[in-house]
């Protein structure tokens, strides 16, 4: 930007953003720890065997993060990376609203809507995988901001670049495969002046690096596991779904049956909820059928087909029932690691406030997403484009795939596009709050309402 009065705000918004920021994620950093979930030590496990030459790599995991913490080192070093992978997102989404908007208090925003947002923050110091999908889908959202919004900087550089990067976010969070072909979708359609062209060139440079790192993961799974997915635990997965109804299962497989419904009904009886019942079943089933880990992952994926196509609307009901989990907007952290009884209530207030915010602008995201589909009035006054529907197109696309395969901790999977969704609701409300102070205006000048 030439404009020396736009630059000066630039520089202003920017040191904000980056003052905030930083001086956040050093206390983060020096007053609580990193924190270890169940699934922590599986990635530490998949992470020596990265360091191993993947001689020992059991193929549960996507190699994208077990990779990052073996190249990182110990749990404190992943932690203190993770905390300047998040100043990073920060500065893409600063970015991404600068040049969407033109507008250098948009970026500044939005930059600090994420970084102040609890849940992303405090999940920079969890040692799961969501910090480092969101700067990937960060990372080739802003390449897709730029191929938008700047011609001139089009390049099939560039569009690989947007291709690598989903496929790393893919690698990392196996749900974000649809993205690979949604990214490059998006830049077959050219729109210009309301004339649609289609290129093909940069739907290729998008969706090669994902074929050759995403196909070739798989291929490595279905030669050392015999099953050609993400990861070895298809079937695990598919039994969150299915395990609700797993009474219907036949006789063929009883032992598996029965001995499930025991685990499911003392995983109701201690926290209300059959999920992940199967990994306390597993060394019961498996001592009972004689099966291998990956043995019973293909039973399960077996029994789990069945059912579901057997039992199409018990399995859309728990479908629909992971949706409307999804957009819940869930803080994880510690509070146990808050030594201050004080400052943890404190903490607890914020983080409660904010996740009724963000409920409310998922909800509102929902529906007018929904709306701008059908109404040509609304989509002219948000004066949405093909980013923004990119970014619509991959909230919802997460939202269903994630409930098509799993049924178990579904809001997790909103959290690396969680800022995607705050961009999109603080831009319809900008462009709306735009729009209605310019009608007075109008109406003062010619006695009518603008167009």
């Amino acid at each position: 930007m030439n404009n020396p009065e736009i630059n000066q705000k630039i520089r202003i918004w920017l040191s904000i953003v980056l003052a905030v920021a930083i001086i956040l994620r050093v206390i983060l950093f020096v007053a609580y720890p990193a924190v270890s979930y169940s699934d922590t030590h599986s990635y530490r496990r998949s992470a020596d065997a990265v360091l191993g030459g993947f001689k020992a790599y059991d193929g549960t995991r996507t190699p994208g993060y077990p990779a990052f913490m073996a190249l990182v080192g110990p749990d404190r070093a992943v932690y203190a990376s993770q905390l300047i992978l998040g100043l990073g997102i920060t500065l893409a989404w600063f970015w991404i609203g600068l040049k969407t908007s033109g507008k250098p208090w948009f970026g500044g925003i939005l930059a600090l809507g994420h970084t102040l947002n609890p849940g992303q923050l405090f999940f920079e110091a969890n040692l799961l995988t969501e910090t480092l999908a969101t700067f990937w889908l960060s990372l080739a959202l802003f390449g897709a901001c730029i191929w938008f919004s700047e011609n001139a900087k089009r390049s099939l550089w560039l569009a690989s670049g947007i291709g690598l990067s989903a496929a790393l976010a893919t690698i990392t969070r196996p749900v974000f495969i649809f993205m690979i072909p949604w990214f490059g979708l998006m830049m077959f359609i050219s729109l210009k002046d309301k004339t649609i062209s289609l290129t093909w060139k940069p739907a290729i440079a998008v969706i090669l690096p994902g074929l050759l790192m995403v196909g070739g993961w798989m291929n490595w799974v279905r030669t050392n596991y015999h099953v050609f997915s993400m990861t070895t635990m298809t079937g695990y997965h598919l039994i969150q779904h299915t395990g609700y109804y797993f009474e219907a299962v036949p006789d063929e497989y009883a032992e598996i049956r029965d001995i499930y419904l025991e685990y499911r009904q003392a995983r109701m009886e201690e926290r209300g909820t059959q999920g992940n019942a199967i990994w306390d079943a597993i060394p019961a089933i498996q001592a009972a059928t004689g099966l291998s880990f990956y043995q019973l992952s293909r039973t399960l994926q077996t029994i789990s087909i069945d059912l579901i196509l057997n039992h199409p609307w018990a399995y859309l009901s728990r479908v629909l029932r992971g949706w409307w989990l999804f957009w819940r907007a869930p803080v994880y952290w510690n509070r146990q690691a808050v030594s201050l009884p004080a400052l943890s209530s404190l903490l607890n207030l914020y983080i409660l406030g904010w996740r009724g915010l963000l409920v409310l602008f998922n909800l509102g995201f929902v529906a007018s997403s929904l709306v701008a589909l059908v109404s040509k009035r609304l989509r002219t006054v948000w004066s949405l484009n093909t980013f923004h529907w990119l970014l619509i197109g991959s909230v919802w696309g997460t939202s269903i795939l994630s409930s098509v395969l799993d049924h178990g901790d579904n809001p997790r999977f909103l959290v690396p596009l969680q800022t995607a969704v705050v961009f999109l609701i603080l831009w319809i409300l900008s462009q709306s709050a735009e729009t209605w102070f310019k009608k007075p205006k109008a109406r003062g000048i010619s006695g009518h309402e603008s167009a």
